[in-house]
């Protein structure tokens, strides 16, 4: 098995082509492989600024647009993999993993202003926010340093540097 990635352009500020989707795909594809996940579903929401303020103001409580948001279905969980398909079932269903919510306009001005590719900042934000799916967080120094170091890994991987 591995993770399927299901992905929605809900905005028309940025064009998405064949070459943008296929990146989203290897880059949680890759996560994914580093990660020792081999099985689950991820949804990707291409959104404008507008978007993003919305959800960041009703899921957050911060009125202002961010780049990316994560909504993981693995919250609360104690790490350990239930069963969660039918005895009877024929093939196991996948883990839901979660959402991701990418700001493509913020994915532009952020490339620009860090002075790199679209493609690096697109696949960094990608790659957050699916490691944010699997429970790595930054609210604390150590936590913060470990998952900036596996982005930048998985990043590294593909090359995608600054």
């Amino acid at each position: 098995m591995s993770v399927e990635v299901y992905i929605e352009n809900a905005q028309t500020e940025i064009p998405v082509d064949e070459e943008t989707l296929h990146l989203i795909r290897t880059v949680i594809a890759q996560a994914a492989a580093m990660e020792q996940v081999s099985d689950g579903e991820v949804s990707v929401v291409l959104v404008d600024d507008a978007t993003m303020q919305q959800y960041n103001a009703q899921y957050r409580g911060v009125d202002k647009t961010t780049d990316v948001l994560s909504f993981s279905m693995l919250e609360g969980e104690d790490g350990e993999a239930e069963d969660e398909n039918d005895a009877g079932a024929q093939e196991p269903m996948p883990r839901l993993l979660g959402d991701i919510l990418i700001s493509m306009p913020r994915v532009q001005a952020q490339a620009e202003e860090y002075g790199h590719s679209f493609r690096r900042e697109l696949g960094f934000l990608v790659v957050h926010g699916f490691l944010h799916l699997l429970g790595y967080d930054h609210d604390t120094p150590e936590a913060e340093q470990a998952m900036f170091s596996r982005q930048e890994q998985v990043l590294a991987s593909l090359g995608l540097f600054r």
